[in-house]
């Protein structure tokens, strides 16, 4: 064998060893990255369901200072639902500031410990609209931890290897929906338990209303799944429409009015937690290696996946 033959075998061993090295770090890397995924998304899990929390217990509030006594001894309960969650939030905080650049820190947290306390604490000298702003600031922070968190962990890292809009639905639209329902609940428990829509009232529930139904069509148009949700949303805005901003007297109870908004915000929370379990099963895919990025510039629609050719498996 002459000398130009050796170096020929020698450069291609070398390749095929810097192949295998780069196939191996390449591995090594998504499932380090599937694991920031699936620990994103339990945390995700942990925020929404707080935040859910909160936004009960801001309706049943608005009921309640606006003269509906029924509401008080459910207060009580959903503080004590909430308990639980508050640990695992801190929880949450402490494994993202193992993080180089984290999204939140345990100091963030026990400062918004201490204004929920100081919310519980002098709720009954609260007015309808600092108790609806007091709780919706609370709630912001959550969701900013929340869309932080899937843009960061989840989103940056695995935007090719997950299905487009999948983590934007997941950790902001959908969130940011509920929420708006979450505040349309709130405003409109006042004014059913008042019997009246005051004018600040009616321009809230206008764009409320609004906002909720934009935000619907775009999630639909990423995941048509959530097509029993959107029709409740539908619903929900029909009897603003109806009972409280087209005529004068309010046609609907504190009540009625409470369930029906959950019932809506319900389903839109099953949409999130829907997404979030298909976003679990494509990191666990990620994880045990059978789904690779796309190539650059290639359509989601359009990538088939090795082994998946001619009804491979």
């Amino acid at each position: 064998m002459n000398t130009s033959d050796l170096l020929f075998l020698a450069v291609s061993i070398a390749l095929v060893a810097l192949a295998i090295c780069w196939v191996r770090r390449r591995g090594r890397s998504q499932g380090n990255e599937a694991a920031t995924a699936q620990a994103a998304i339990a945390a995700c899990n942990t925020l929404l369901e707080l935040a859910a929390h909160i936004q009960q217990h801001r309706g049943m509030s608005t009921a309640w200072l606006a003269g509906d006594e029924s509401f008080r001894h459910r207060l009580a309960s959903k503080r004590r639902e909430l308990e639980p969650l508050l640990g695992q939030l801190q929880q949450v905080a402490q494994l993202e500031n193992t993080r180089s650049y984290p999204c939140f820190t345990p100091n963030d947290v026990t400062l918004w410990r201490h204004r929920w306390s100081m919310l519980v604490n002098e709720l009954d000298t609260y007015t309808v609209e600092k108790s609806i702003a007091t709780h919706s600031n609370l709630v912001a922070m959550l969701l900013n931890w929340l869309d932080a968190i899937g843009e960061a962990r989840i989103a940056l890292p695995m935007g090719d290897l997950l299905p487009d809009g999948a983590v934007r639905n997941f950790s902001h639209r959908l969130p940011q929906l509920a929420e708006t329902l979450g505040q349309a609940r709130a405003t409109g428990s006042g004014v059913a338990a008042q019997g009246k829509c005051p004018a600040v009232a009616r321009v809230r529930l206008m764009f409320l209303v609004s906002r909720a139904e934009s935000l619907t069509e775009q999630a639909c148009a990423v995941d048509r799944q959530g097509e029993l949700a959107a029709q409740k949303v539908k619903s929900l805005a029909l009897t603003i429409r109806t009972h409280m901003l087209g005529s004068q007297e309010v046609g609907v109870s504190a009540e009625d009015y409470f369930a029906e908004a959950t019932c809506a915000i319900d389903a839109v929370f099953a949409w999130v937690r829907a997404g979030g379990h298909m976003l679990e099963a494509e990191v666990a895919q990620v994880a045990a290696g059978r789904k690779g990025r796309r190539p650059p510039g290639t359509a989601p629609q359009d990538y088939v996946q090795p082994g998946h050719l001619h009804g491979g498996k």
